[in-house]
């Protein structure tokens, strides 16, 4: 059950509209990386999750704020679109309101669809897609994927921060800026937690080790052109996981013999040297 009230987590009131921002500002909402992607990313792991605990009410905590935060930037592109298309824009193109809104840089479909107010899509209007999300039930694995995802929104939010001289747009994203920090090291001191607990190592899964080539656990492969990969501290030395030590191979080999697909089943008509003649002898057919 999800209990709503109807005060923002913060203030999200601009000092003025600017519906070119406000589309700007739907990548925060409905882009790959998203507040409507942790939202769900974290809803769907917490109800994947098979522990209760301190680990699945952590996950839910966020979620649920990652709920709020949806809303607040919502509530951020209604008021920045606020007199769009109509009196805002009508300066720039008297005639005709909405081609002003377009040309200024609005998102039509904020006027078209959703009458003035947020779409669930990104900055080109793009709908937002469920296979943003990662939810797989390995906490680790989530975990990790968590951490990328708060950096990347926190680095879409540093750069729209940048892109506007709003102090209430600014207000807002200084909020979001600083939860994105708070998120990032909460995922990160889980990860640590989750090896500190026993239940996952650095490298997730924790399973199959046994199973795996260990030859090929520990090697890095040169296969660039490049010439400084072997500075790196995963060139040599223990790997973080304790198990093993890095070794940089310079003139890898392939391991595999030659790529070639099958011969294809003709009544696919996939070009082969099968149909070597095919067209002649076709042509024949039918003279």
């Amino acid at each position: 059950m999800f209990l709503h009230t109807s005060r923002l987590q913060f203030e999200a009131k601009p000092e003025r509209p600017d519906a070119h921002y406000a589309r700007k500002l739907q990548e925060l909402i409905g882009g790959a990386w998203g507040e409507m992607t942790v939202t769900m990313q974290y809803l769907f792991q917490g109800w994947n999750c098979r522990m209760e605990g301190k680990y699945k009410d952590l996950i839910m905590d966020v979620a649920t704020e990652e709920i709020g935060h949806v809303e607040m930037l919502s509530t951020m592109v209604a008021r920045l679109l606020e007199g769009a298309p109509a009196e805002t824009t009508a300066a720039m193109v008297d005639k005709d309101p909405v081609l002003a809104a377009v040309i200024g840089g609005m998102d039509p479909q904020q006027a078209i669809v959703s009458g003035g107010g947020p779409t669930l899509s990104d900055s080109n209007g793009v709908p937002w897609n469920g296979r943003y999300i990662v939810a797989s039930g390995n906490l680790m694995a989530d975990f990790r994927a968590n951490v990328a995802a708060e950096a990347q929104g926190r680095l879409q939010t540093a750069r729209l921060y940048n892109m506007s001289d709003d102090p209430g747009v600014r207000a807002m994203l200084k909020f979001n800026l600083a939860r994105d920090t708070a998120h990032q090291n909460m995922w990160l001191a889980a990860i640590e937690e989750l090896q500190a607990d026993g239940l996952e190592g650095p490298v997730a899964p924790s399973a199959l080790f046994d199973e795996e080539y260990q030859e090929h656990a520990s090697t890095i492969w040169h296969n660039s052109d490049g010439t400084a990969g072997p500075e790196g501290r995963w060139a040599s030395g223990p790997a973080p996981d304790g198990m093993r030590e890095f070794s940089y191979k310079m003139d890898p080999e392939p391991l595999g013999d030659k790529a070639s697909a099958p011969r294809p089943d003709p009544l696919l008509y996939a070009t082969s040297p099968e149909n070597l003649g095919l067209i002649e002898k076709a042509i024949k057919k039918l003279t």
